[in-house]
């Protein structure tokens, strides 16, 4: 008895008997198949370890790029909701902007002691590559608060609507360039090669639209005052900036001009439409401002990216 109870104890201590799966022994009737119930830790995946905020908001920026399809279609949705009802549509912003530039030139080509022919596609680009500049901007601090519905409801990367405010403006200037054309038959400006060279430069524009849009959204959607302060902020330097005046006019007061980064932005599309070379303090400007204003711009988003549904 003794020894019975001390083999029950043992059994008892050493747990149920264990089934391996897949184990199998003869038998005259057949195969027979002992089971082995595995334990938690053979079914257990590996977790992979948690991302940090960084690696969370590289996801998100990447994630959205690559969903172009749905900020492209939204996008387009924007400008037909926009001119819903318009014969037209976007095409009033470039009648307004042709008339705007005849206008101005004719009388400031005189106050500026410039050729008209010379002076008006200089204005005209620069009035074109400015209210691209401007409501980048000024729209880029809406980013999140016009998608306040589909954030708080749709699972989506948050870049998404940033890809999307940068996508609509860049539709809508492609309508003004339709000026251009007009300038070349009428004022008889040269056509190249060096017509190629604005491409890297609204390359550079839609980086820095994106940084823009996605800092500016993220204070705007914690700090409302912000949309009102940054549009002061554009009118005041529309005049600092050498969009409707030469920089030679500055004299004394160029250096101001050639290290603005409104007016490396301009310069660098301007002058290769124009025929010209960019500044060469342009593309050293727009290249500084666009690395530090990305890295500042993923800092912040990466830091404050999950609280952004809670602001709206």
């Amino acid at each position: 008895m003794v020894g019975r109870r001390a083999c029950v104890k043992r059994k008892q201590r050493r747990g149920p008997p264990q089934l391996d799966i897949g184990a199998a022994s003869r038998h005259k009737s057949g195969m027979v198949y002992i089971a082995r119930a595995q334990t938690a830790q053979d079914f257990a995946e590996p977790v992979p370890p948690p991302q940090g905020r960084a690696a969370r908001a590289w996801c998100d920026l990447r994630d959205g790029a690559a969903k172009s399809w749905m900020w492209t279609a939204l996008a387009l949705q924007d400008i037909r909701l926009r001119y819903r009802g318009s014969v037209l549509g976007p095409f009033w912003v470039t009648i307004s902007t042709l008339v705007m530039a005849v206008s101005m030139g004719v009388i400031y080509a005189q106050l500026f002691q410039i050729d008209v022919a010379t002076y008006v596609p200089y204005l005209t680009i620069g009035l074109i590559v400015w209210q691209l500049i401007s409501t980048l901007v000024s729209e880029g601090c809406e980013t999140f608060l016009r998608a306040d519905g589909i954030i708080q409801q749709v699972p989506i990367p948050f870049s998404v609507h940033v890809y999307r405010t940068v996508c609509r403006n860049f539709l809508v200037m492609a309508h003004s360039l339709a000026i251009v054309p007009l300038g070349y038959l009428f004022f008889a400006m040269p056509v190249g090669w060096h017509l190629l060279a604005v491409i890297p430069g609204f390359v550079l524009l839609a980086l820095n639209g994106v940084w823009i849009c996605l800092l500016l959204g993220l204070i705007s959607a914690r700090f409302r005052d912000v949309p009102p302060i940054v549009g002061a902020f554009l009118q005041v330097w529309f005049f600092l900036t050498p969009v409707i005046y030469p920089v030679a006019a500055l004299q004394n007061w160029r250096s101001l001009a050639e290290w603005n980064p409104f007016f490396a932005a301009i310069d660098v599309v301007r002058a290769p439409l124009l025929g010209a070379a960019p500044l060469e303090t342009s593309w050293i400007v727009l290249l500084i401002s666009t690395a530090i204003g990305s890295a500042f711009a993923f800092a912040m988003f990466a830091r404050f990216r999950s609280r952004i549904a809670y602001w709206m």
